[in-house]
């Protein structure tokens, strides 16, 4: 605990709220994991915009990138980036509906929060199972 913390403590003061203060729940998990998939989709542009400049460059720089994102690595960055995009997507549609006056009370935000980490889960893995059966590669 911190000085300013102990201060605050010790004249009967109530601490500022932080994450060892309040309990876990579905929802400040989702609110966490929106920031999180929003820095991952930045990273994801600069990907794609590496990748647009080799696809610009050649069929050599061309094929040193596909073969990059051939790897496992490069597949889990993909899947990753895809697992962000429905995330960031669905948990958007959510705060929609959230800023048109429907379920905001705690049990129906707990609902959709579960809802939107399960489609966020299933939908990347139905995309690379698709895309897998039509014989698609990077």
């Amino acid at each position: 605990m911190g000085q300013a913390e102990t201060r605050d403590l010790q004249a009967g003061r109530p601490l500022s709220p932080h994450l060892q203060v309040w309990r876990w729940h579905v929802t400040m998990a989702t609110s966490i994991l929106n920031r999180a998939t929003g820095v991952a989709l930045y990273v994801g542009a600069v990907g794609l915009a590496v990748w647009l400049f080799a696809l610009a460059a050649g069929p050599q720089a061309f094929g040193t990138a596909q073969g990059l994102l051939a790897t496992i690595p490069g597949q889990l960055v993909l899947f990753g980036i895809t697992f962000s995009l429905v995330y960031h997507l669905v948990n958007g549609i959510r705060h929609l509906v959230w800023d048109a006056g429907f379920g905001l009370t705690p049990g129906a935000a707990n609902v959709s929060s579960w809802f939107v980490l399960i489609v966020s889960f299933l939908a990347p893995v139905a995309i690379f199972a698709l895309a897998a059966l039509s014989g698609a590669r990077p």
